[in-house]
C-alpha cells in the first residue's frame, strides 16, 4: 500500500460536504494500491481528451461514446467482471475493460475536458452516464456506449434484478463525485473480500475515512477485517462504534472488539 497515496486520498474526501474532483479520487485509488503515479494519470487523461478531438464527433454525449467504446473499443469486461484490475482507472485504460463504474469515470473524465456535459448515475447495479442537457438520455458504457432513454434503463434494472424489482425515477438522478468513489471502494471491497485478499484491509481503511458511512457498513468492515486477519483493525472499528452505540450495543460491539483483540496478539 502506498501511505502517501492513502494520505492525499484521506484528505481529499474528509470533508463531507466537498465534492472532490472524481478523475483525481479515482487516480489516488489505484495509486493507493501500486498502480500508477498521480499526477502523470491525470496528464495521461489530458491526452486522451486531446486525441478525442481529431473525431469532431466527440463534441457531443452520443458521439463521444461512439469515440470511447467504439472505436477506441472499451467495453465492459464481461469475461471476468470480478477482476480486481477492472476497478483500477489506469488498468482501465491500459486494458480496455472495466466495470460500469469506471468506464463511467472515463467518460466523465474525457468529456468534461473537452466541454461534453455529463455526469454520473448511481442505478442501483449498473452505474450509467447522464447527459446534462437531456434529464432523459443515458449511455451505457458498459455495452458499447449505447444510448438509453428510462425505459432503456428500466429494462437494464430488471435484467439484473428480475421483474419484482421496483424502478424508480431517483435511481436516474446525478451521483456526486465523493458517492462515485466511495462505490468504486465498495465494489473493490467485495472483490478482494470474496478471494479472502489482504488487500481487502487498505480498502477497507479507506472507506472508513467518508465520515458519511454508516455503523452499520463501518460494523461490516470489521468484519471483513477479521476475515482476512486483521483482528487488531477490526477491534479498533468496533471499539470506536461502541463509544458511540447505545448502552446494549455498545456492549455487544466491546465483548466481540476484546475477542477480536485477543485474537491478534
Amino acid at each position: 500500500m502506498d501511505h502517501a497515496a492513502a494520505e492525499r486520498f484521506r484528505a481529499l474526501i474528509a470533508e463531507p460536504a466537498a465534492d472532490p474532483p472524481l478523475d483525481e479520487g479515482a487516480w489516488l485509488i489505484a495509486a493507493v494500491a501500486g498502480h500508477s503515479d498521480v499526477d502523470a494519470g491525470l496528464a495521461r487523461l489530458d491526452e486522451m481528451a486531446g486525441a478525442a478531438l481529431a473525431f469532431p464527433e466527440a463534441r457531443t454525449p452520443a458521439g463521444l461514446a461512439k469515440v470511447l467504446f467504439v472505436d477506441w473499443a472499451y467495453r465492459g469486461n464481461t469475461a471476468d467482471y470480478g477482476d480486481p484490475r477492472n476497478s483500477f482507472l489506469p488498468e482501465v485504460i491500459d486494458r480496455r475493460l472495466g466495470l460500469p463504474i469506471t468506464l463511467s469515470v472515463l467518460m466523465i473524465e474525457v468529456g468534461r475536458r473537452i466541454g461534453v456535459g455529463v455526469h454520473g448515475v448511481g442505478m442501483p447495479g449498473h452505474f450509467l452516464v447522464g447527459v446534462d442537457s437531456d434529464p432523459d438520455r443515458f449511455v451505457d458504457p458498459f455495452h458499447a456506449g449505447v444510448m438509453l432513454d428510462r425505459e432503456g434503463c428500466r429494462q437494464r434494472l430488471v435484467g439484473q434484478y428480475g421483474p419484482q424489482m421496483q424502478f424508480d425515477d431517483r435511481f436516474l438522478a446525478p451521483t456526486p463525485a465523493r458517492a462515485i468513489l466511495l462505490r468504486i471502494l465498495t465494489n473493490l471491497g467485495q472483490t478482494y473480500a470474496h478471494r479472502r485478499s489482504p488487500d481487502a484491509r487498505w480498502v477497507g481503511q479507506l472507506r472508513l475515512a467518508f465520515p458519511e458511512l454508516p455503523a452499520a457498513e463501518r460494523r461490516a468492515i470489521a468484519e471483513v477485517f477479521a476475515s482476512v486477519g486483521a483482528f487488531g483493525d477490526a477491534a479498533v472499528v468496533l471499539t470506536e462504534l461502541a463509544d458511540r452505540a447505545t448502552a446494549d450495543d455498545a456492549e455487544a460491539l466491546a465483548r466481540q472488539a476484546t475477542a477480536f483483540r485477543a485474537r491478534s496478539n
